[in-house]
């Protein structure tokens, strides 16, 4: 398996747990980004890509036509995409709006959003990333990031880098909370913001909410069938939970 930072974690723990239980499978997994795991996908070098991220029309036109296959998605997990602030923050809540402002170089300034005079410090993701497309699709609407955004390599290392940066905002995967809090998110300016959850997840409440996927090229192997079987049923949703992401819909 090989893609998406967002889900590198959540993989790992997946191929423990399937690789215990089946010990003759051997289950290897590396990041990258889900772009880094969709051209793995493309030039036959992975057997299933991690995606934080659906695959582009074009995308699966480059599967198929390298591959001769066409691109196999499945639902593997849900995700409230995470703002993060400093646990020092006074900041409880942020609309779309308001947010896109800030990653687009509008606002710059915590005074703007009733706190100190002090620079607002961006953390985002590489532009390989998964998750950086979606907050530019979602939130930015397609405009580019302001220029001060520093773009980090992985998840964990925004989520890293906002602990420790009491002026930093972030964004990623909902399972990366530790030393950081999770902003609730309005969609519009009146609208009523809404907190990260399993429930608000599910029933499209919290406005950035999204799935995981896997991706293969064609109908999988069986003993890639197999993995990914166990991966959407009981065990391997019980590690979505455990890991920190929702597991699919009926499935938790």
């Amino acid at each position: 398996m090989k893609g998406s930072d967002t889900m590198v974690l959540l993989g790992q723990r997946w191929a423990e747990e399937y690789m215990n239980a089946n010990p003759t499978i051997a289950v290897r997994v590396t990041g990258g980004g889900s772009g880094t795991g969709i051209a793995a996908l493309i030039n036959g070098s992975t057997d299933i890509c991690e995606s934080s991220r659906r695959l582009t029309e074009r995308e699966k036109a480059d599967v198929l036509a390298k591959t001769k296959a066409s691109a196999v998605e499945t639902k593997v997990a849900l995700d409230a995409l995470a703002v993060y602030v400093n646990e020092t923050s006074g900041l409880r809540a942020i609309s779309l709006p308001a947010l896109a402002k800030i990653y687009s170089g509008a606002t710059t300034s915590w005074r703007d959003l009733g706190g100190p005079d002090h620079l607002i410090v961006l953390y985002g993701r590489e532009d390989n990333s998964g998750t950086y497309a979606y907050f530019k699709e979602h939130v930015l609407a397609g405009q580019d990031f302001a220029a001060a955004t520093q773009s980090l390599a992985g998840t964990s290392a925004v989520a890293s880098a906002v602990k420790g940066d009491p002026f930093g905002i972030g964004y990623g995967g909902i399972a990366y909370l530790e030393g950081v809090r999770a902003l609730e998110i309005k969609a519009t300016e009146t609208s009523t913001a809404v907190a990260p959850s399993l429930g608000s997840a599910e029933d499209g409440t919290y406005p950035v909410s999204r799935y995981l996927y896997f991706y293969t090229a064609g109908e999988p192997a069986e003993a890639t069938r197999s993995f990914i079987d166990w991966v959407v049923g009981p065990g391997g949703q019980k590690i979505v939970t455990d890991v920190g992401y929702y597991p699919l819909p009926g499935k938790g």
